[in-house]
């Protein structure tokens, strides 16, 4: 394991090993806090689900950070669809984005579903270096996208000949990555803060480029090599 500044286990009470586990698992499989603290105990290993969670909101944001150097680049056509996560008993807006293939271009958590959300989406995926600049935007009926790309062409942030269509069934493919994250969400039964929420996404979103094979060494169906190359991201010995 590394030391230093780049090691992010340093003072720990668990080895890095046991975190990086509970952290792969519960970021990959729908389970719940107390289950996996139920899995931990079968093993021997007595975790309370509280420190479990606090391990998922300082890791979960790092491994995406981590991961974004080493993703393949994406193609010109965008797929660009929200969906709803509840926050505090509240509904707040999932933005994702994915090529023609499938991989995973960006996300966002926002509070409102408008043009400035849409906008401001839209930059956090322009400035990804895995990320070319569209062609074609697919999007839903959502009138905010037309006033959000229209303001940004005007601005030069998107090429002026780039296309918008707003043709839902085109759009399954990203729907189909929103299930990819609302199948673990369930048994949390919801996200306490837009914080947790925000940190917890990005480990699930993580996860899931590396699981969609957008990782060089790692392939799409090699779950001993992604496993692998989470732990060399953060350090740890597989």
């Amino acid at each position: 394991m590394k030391t230093g500044k780049n090691n992010p286990f340093k003072g720990r009470q668990f080895t890095a090993e046991i975190i990086l586990w509970a952290v792969r698992w519960y970021l990959q499989f729908p389970i719940s806090y107390r289950d996996l603290e139920c899995m931990f105990s079968d093993r021997g290993v007595q975790v309370d689900h509280t420190t479990l969670f606090r391990w998922i909101q300082a890791y979960a944001p790092e491994l995406e950070k981590r991961v974004r150097p080493h993703l393949r680049m994406t193609t010109g056509p965008w797929r660009v669809d929200e969906t709803y996560i509840r926050v505090k008993g509240e509904w707040v807006y999932l933005y994702c984005a994915v090529d023609a293939a499938g991989q995973t271009i960006d996300f966002l958590l926002s509070v409102k579903r408008d043009a400035t959300a849409a906008k401001r989406f839209f930059r956090k995926a322009l400035k990804q270096s895995h990320t070319v600049r569209p062609r074609t935007i697919t999007v839903d009926k959502n009138a905010a996208y037309p006033v959000a790309t229209k303001a940004m062409k005007r601005a030069g942030e998107i090429w002026r000949f780039a296309k918008l269509r707003q043709l839902k069934f085109l759009n399954n493919i990203v729907e189909q990555d929103h299930r990819r994250i609302k199948c673990p969400v369930r048994p949390g039964l919801g996200f306490k803060s837009f914080v947790s929420a925000s940190q917890t996404i990005a480990g699930y979103e993580a996860v899931a480029m590396i699981r969609k094979g957008q990782v060089l060494n790692a392939p799409a169906n090699d779950m001993r090599a992604q496993r692998n190359f989470i732990a060399a991201l953060l350090g740890v010995a597989a």
